[in-house]
């Protein structure tokens, strides 16, 4: 496969069989009772057992051979710069890495790693809308990226959102990574851009790196954001008050991320739990950053809280689904009849102490992947990056 992937054309008829345990992404039903899925040009068209689903004329047949299938894995926070490169730490690939880990969809948070960021007006729509625009024509390996994050700038008026959105804009940066950094004028902004369908994140904690500064829970609240980013820090994290404060104060989707502080992002979900609002959670990796690229990012979050946080695992894999995807309006991070065929095939790791998939997950350790599908294509085979999975897809 060539490392540019473009976005397939269609791909006819696709038949998936055999699947021992289908996660559906849904944190209200986590789990389907099916063993196929049927789709048809890249959109899942049904669901069920094999024997009942019209499965002739597929162009593509895939035995699961009794591994699992999620929907592919969301990565709601990263930094992209240009194609697969990050200068961030000189590292090329990362994006096509991160496929191997069952990423199928990243979104950006702002492309403010960009050496020499434009930081007027005119330049930083620019930027943004050439990162719209190059991530829409370049997908690596066929990731979805949605990016083009203007970081908001003092100065800024209406008609600038009226504008960013006109051309393609989607989502705002990190608000707090360029100058606004008050509540009030974010808030205003913030604002604008949601008139105009644009999504906004705000920057939670203190600084990433030096030029950053602290975001408290008081700017998080009046700011307004649709989503409060690394809610457990990026790595520095508020104190359990501040987390708690914006928990309780706000009902926007709450990011945890993996470049993060780890008791913080375990504290977030105990409290979102605590709310009977675990739908709020979705997950991210905040990379590239200063800890670097984390290919099995997302995979290892999914993990963590639920080993540590006593997540049953299925519930767990709906924090970097299916939650995502309903926050971010996606039409990926389910299966669902209608939705984009994006799917991670995985197993139990060979050798681990799990019995089963979820057992293994709830164990803390990562899953063997052995497919990643986007759009109704296979992408990838086996990782080259997980442990080895017990059993693995075939293309028949």
């Amino acid at each position: 496969m060539a490392h540019d992937a473009p976005a397939a054309g269609p791909s006819g008829k696709l038949v998936i069989k055999n699947i021992g345990l289908l996660l559906s992404g849904d944190i209200g039903r986590p789990i389907l009772d099916a063993d196929a899925i049927v789709a048809v040009d890249g959109r899942i068209t049904a669901i069920g057992r094999f024997k009942d689903l019209d499965t002739e004329g597929a162009k593509t047949t895939i035995d699961a051979h009794g591994c699992g299938v999620s929907p592919g894995l969301i990565d709601s926070h990263v930094h992209p710069v240009a194609g697969d490169w990050t200068p961030r730490q000189s590292q090329i690939n990362w994006i096509d890495s991160t496929l191997h880990g069952g990423v199928t969809t990243m979104i950006s948070a702002g492309e403010v790693h960009t050496p020499g960021r434009p930081r007027d007006i005119v330049g930083l729509k620019a930027m943004a809308i050439f990162a719209q625009r190059a991530f829409t024509a370049f997908r690596p390996g066929g990731m979805k990226i949605h990016a083009g994050a203007p970081v908001i700038e003092p100065g800024m008026v209406e008609d600038d959102f009226k504008e960013l959105a006109a051309a393609g804009v989607t989502l705002l940066g990190e608000v707090g990574l360029g100058g606004v950094k008050d509540g009030a004028t974010a808030r205003q902004m913030v604002g604008w851009a949601r008139k105009y369908g644009i999504q906004s994140t705000i920057h939670t904690g203190g600084p990433s790196i030096p030029g950053s500064g602290l975001i408290d829970s008081a700017v998080v609240l009046e700011a307004d954001t649709d989503v409060v980013g690394h809610i457990n820090g990026g790595h520095t994290a508020l104190p359990d008050r501040e987390i708690r404060c914006i928990c309780e104060g706000c009902g926007r989707g709450l990011e945890i991320v993996h470049n993060g502080n780890e008791r913080a992002a375990l504290y977030t979900l105990r409290t979102a739990r605590e709310m009977n609002q675990m739908e709020r959670l979705i997950l991210g990796t905040d990379g590239p950053a200063g800890s670097g690229v984390q290919p099995l990012g997302i995979l290892r979050m999914i993990s963590m809280l639920s080993s540590l946080g006593e997540v049953p695992a299925e519930v767990a894999f709906c924090f970097g689904t299916g939650n995502t995807a309903r926050m971010r309006s996606l039409d990926c991070g389910l299966v669902e009849v209608g939705r984009a065929a994006d799917f991670t095939f995985l197993d139990r790791p060979q050798h681990g102490a799990g019995k089963t998939l979820l057992e293994a997950v709830e164990l803390g350790d990562l899953p063997g992947i052995g497919m990643v599908m986007i759009d109704g294509v296979v992408r990838t085979g086996r990782s080259r990056n997980t442990p080895p999975a017990e059993r693995v897809p075939e293309v028949v």
